[in-house]
């Protein structure tokens, strides 16, 4: 009970602070379109800094919650230097298979940074158990779909964007990335029409590897 008591709240403060979020510019990483098809693009991301908060739970949704609320608290000003952050999109959950308990998969939720800490990020309080990520230069299949980012939902849509790639002129690349796969959330849960997610593959172009 007082898990859930601890989520719900979790989630109230984080609908309050995407809503005031949206009403100015929200940074996103940058990137390029280097190939697109119907059902899917593929993109070229340049080097970029995030904050990272593994999470253990057995369901994505439950990850991306936990994760996110130790994000939150540490954009407003739970790090070494009191320091506010301005919000960012997308909320970032990657899936590790097998690492979780049970070899169940494993989670970690990732807030981009802004760009006036990209190259010196404050460092997050000890007991939210967050730790700083460079991604470096990466290419990412990505596929865009509506609605609620739910566990059921995220699995089909993952299945759907290997079998668009498994058809393409990439069905022969692969990524020694960690990730079995990726879901980016760009809308808030206020927003209920027109949500925006996305499936992020890690992919191999001209011999340069993602990570």
């Amino acid at each position: 009970m007082e898990r859930r008591g601890i989520t719900v709240i979790a989630l109230l403060l984080s609908l309050l602070s995407l809503f005031a979020a949206m009403c100015d510019s929200i940074e996103s990483p940058q990137y390029t379109i280097v190939h697109a098809e119907s059902d899917f693009e593929v993109r070229l991301y340049g080097n970029s800094s995030w904050m990272s908060a593994q999470a253990s739970d057995l369901s994505f949704e439950m990850a991306t919650l936990n994760g996110y609320q130790r994000l939150f608290e540490y954009t407003q000003g739970a790090n070494l230097n009191c320091s506010r952050l301005a919000m960012t999109l997308p909320v970032l959950t990657s899936i590790v298979p097998g690492a979780g308990p049970l070899h169940s998969s494993a989670y970690v939720v990732r807030f981009y940074l802004p760009t006036k800490f990209q190259s010196t990020p404050p460092t997050p309080l000890p007991e939210l158990k967050l730790e700083p990520y460079d991604w470096s230069s990466h290419y990412v299949a990505v596929r865009k779909f509506t609605g609620f980012a739910l566990d059921d939902i995220v699995v089909k849509e993952a299945e759907k964007l290997a079998l668009s790639v498994s058809r393409s002129t990439w069905a022969n690349i692969t990524s020694k990335s960690d990730y079995a796969y990726s879901i980016a959330q760009y809308s808030t849960p206020f927003q209920i029409i027109g949500r925006v997610n996305e499936v992020w593959v890690d992919v191999e172009v001209a011999g340069v590897a993602s990570s």
